[in-house]
């Protein structure tokens, strides 16, 4: 089983026309994933890949069923596309595009909730499914998709993109698969963080255990580590910890908008001590989790 998308997951992409949003449907459909529509004001009536392209998501709702959105259009008009998509019912919505100021994530973030829909992202590549469905940009080409991920039983989320294929493709090459692996986002407000994504991996049978990739700054861990002692939750986590050496460097920041260390609770050692106490395992390099995996589960 799997988490969030399924081969049966129905999507369109906002921005479609767009160069990297013509890579990444390209992508999708190679790998397997149902895309019924793309939006671009303007341009309804084209095709990209055999997708045919419309003026308005209402267009393509009144149609068919949607069940989700990957939003990949320029920063000043991704709170416009996100609000349309959900006035159109659309329940879960993947944002690719960086650098959207932090008021408008707030706004999206709040009115997904009162909708009773999820957000991915923003600064995100997406969710994969290995041999479901890929929703993003996640794993690149199909054929390298389908090489880093791999179907079993250990579910990923990271805050980097990058970093969530390399976990999968070291835990594949382990002979460790995954149910579901998402690219959660980088930036300091995010539409679902991992303490937001644990009940869903609870609730699948088929999921076993969970890797995590952290980064300074932020309460992410902190809120993963809280919701693990209060829930008891019953999958066994093993985490990466990356940018340790950023605890010698205070106000600096590590690769994404997020990483901004604004006191001792964001730095790497404050997060692994309150991790290590809920009982989260902390890997020093990446190819040790498989090996802390197996160990968890008895394996």
């Amino acid at each position: 089983m799997s988490i969030l998308i399924t081969r049966e997951t129905t999507f369109i992409i906002q921005g479609i026309t767009g160069r990297e949003a013509v890579n990444m449907t390209r992508e999708c459909l190679d790998y397997g994933s149902k895309i019924v529509g793309g939006v671009t004001p303007g341009r309804g009536g084209r095709e990209v890949y055999g997708v045919p392209v419309y003026d308005t998501v209402r267009q393509i709702t009144s149609r068919t069923r949607v069940d989700g959105s990957v939003v990949a259009v320029p920063p000043a008009f991704t709170r416009d596309a996100v609000m349309e998509a959900l006035d159109a019912g659309i329940k879960l919505i993947v944002i690719v595009t960086e650098r959207i100021p932090r008021y408008e994530v707030a706004q999206m973030v709040e009115m997904a909730r009162v909708r009773g829909a999820r957000i991915i992202g923003p600064n995100c590549l997406g969710i994969l499914s290995p041999d479901e469905a890929k929703m993003g940009g996640l794993g690149g080409r199909a054929e390298d998709a389908r090489k880093a991920f791999k179907k079993g039983f250990v579910g990923v989320m990271s805050r980097s993109g990058g970093m969530t294929t390399e976990m999968c493709n070291t835990l594949s090459a382990a002979g460790l698969g995954q149910s579901t692996a998402v690219s959660i986002g980088g930036d300091p407000i995010i539409g679902s963080t991992y303490a937001d994504l644990m009940p869903l991996f609870e609730a699948d049978p088929e999921t076993k255990a969970i890797v995590i990739y952290c980064e300074p700054g932020g309460r992410m861990e902190a809120e993963l580590a809280q919701y693990v002692v209060e829930k008891k939750s019953r999958l066994p986590i093993v985490a990466f910890m990356a940018g340790r050496f950023m605890d010698e460097m205070p106000g600096m920041r590590f690769g994404h908008a997020g990483t901004i260390v604004e006191g001792k609770a964001d730095t790497t050692t404050e997060k692994i001590a309150r991790m290590e106490a809920a009982g989260i395992t902390v890997a020093e390099r990446i190819e040790d989790i498989p090996g802390m995996v197996r160990q968890r589960l008895g394996l």
